[in-house]
């Protein structure tokens, strides 16, 4: 009788554990459905350009995040940023700062005021959960052409300029990630794009990308990149940036998310589109 009630509470317990891995898997996939459609959420449609952002996570879940957010102005407000951590953990703070970007949009002039007040409603609850996002954002006026940016800790963007066929990285405005220090105030820079003009925003997954050797993306391998196919639109240059980095990594597990947003200027053309995960062909 001993050794049978044994055998039924091993069983048991296989069931039940069974049943909460199960569990865990279905609510895993609800997450990532639920932040692939925050990803893919309803896009403006905006003149004198295109625009395109994609997020690739090393996961199943993601901790980076970017955003694009229609002016009253006829403006677009674009965000990128970068979660510490990875899966569920990273993905909840994503979530927490996409809230706070959309109300700060709402209520804020500039991507300076946009940084300060988020960095205003995180602080304490990323302080409490030793956090922090790294955050870029940036203004599109495509009357003026002009890109008015602030930065909180991350990597400046890209700029390629097609007027001297040149990759250069954007003239940056330091500033302390958000959930780093309290009552933050962030600077703004700004420039004046042309036609044809691309800014290429970007998270760290892509340059720390690496191969079986150990070795590293890097800037310079993007940077070629984005040279070499400037004259295409942004949904065949972002297509050919992943292309690159899957040919570099040539099969090896990805350590990082890897996120990017493209603007590129064309007076002729007005859209606006975003892919959480595009399909490149192997």
């Amino acid at each position: 009788m001993y050794r049978n009630n044994l055998k039924y509470d091993h069983v048991k317990s296989e069931q039940e554990d069974g049943g909460v891995s199960k569990t865990l898997k279905r609510e895993i996939n609800l997450a990532k459905n639920i932040q692939s459609t925050l990803l893919n959420g309803n896009t403006p449609e905006i003149d004198g350009g295109e625009v395109v952002g994609s997020s690739l996570p090393a996961r199943l879940i993601g901790g980076d995040y970017y955003d694009f957010y229609p002016l009253v102005n006829g403006k677009v407000r674009i965000v990128i940023g970068d979660v510490m951590g990875k899966g569920i953990p990273a993905a909840m703070l994503m979530i927490l700062t996409r809230g706070a970007f959309r109300t700060a949009a709402e209520s804020t002039r500039s991507p300076g005021a946009t940084l300060t007040s988020m960095n205003h409603a995180l602080y304490k609850d990323l302080r409490k959960l030793r956090s922090f996002v790294t955050l870029f954002c940036a203004d599109w006026d495509p009357d003026t052409g002009i890109l008015t940016y602030a930065n909180a800790g991350h990597n400046a963007p890209l700029y390629i300029n097609d007027k001297n066929k040149e990759v250069v990285t954007l003239n940056d405005v330091s500033g302390v990630m958000v959930g780093g220090l309290p009552n933050q105030t962030y600077n703004e820079g700004s420039i004046e794009l042309g036609n044809n003009d691309i800014v290429f925003f970007y998270t760290d997954g892509i340059v720390e990308a690496q191969n079986s050797s150990g070795e590293q993306y890097q800037m310079d391998r993007l940077m070629e990149t984005l040279d070499t196919h400037r004259e295409k639109n942004v949904n065949a240059i972002q297509d050919e940036v992943i292309k690159s980095i899957h040919h570099f990594t040539n099969g090896e597990p990805q350590r990082d998310d890897i996120t990017m947003v493209l603007l590129k200027v064309n007076s002729e053309h007005s859209d606006i589109t975003s892919y959480n995960m595009p399909v490149i062909d192997s």
